[in-house]
């Protein structure tokens, strides 16, 4: 399909990725509706729209590597692993009454 038809909006933000130590910016072309839903729940999640995109990218990526995996399991999983050591909860181990 050209990209005439499609409505194509590019992010004036950039994704990073690292290559021998220097961040580089790659401009990307996605659709206006796409950039839209990006922007609205990077806002409800504190993300960037494109740590937002990078972030479905990844749960996207780990879905199809994991296809027995839930889809919530995999993002609130990578989502923790986000957060800082010390704000996490220890895990306690309940002893089972038998």
């Amino acid at each position: 399909m050209p990209c005439s038809i499609l409505k194509l909006a590019v992010i004036s933000h950039y994704f990073c990725s690292k290559l021998n130590g220097v961040i580089m910016g790659m401009p990307v072309r996605i659709e206006d509706d796409l950039y839209a839903s990006a922007r609205d729940q990077a806002k409800a999640e504190h993300r960037t729209i494109a740590g937002q995109i990078e972030f479905w990218a990844k749960v996207g990526r780990t879905a199809l590597d994991n296809p027995d995996l839930p889809v919530d399991f995999i993002s609130e999983a990578l989502m923790s692993m986000a957060e800082p050591v010390q704000q996490a909860t220890p895990f306690i181990f309940s002893k089972a009454k038998i």
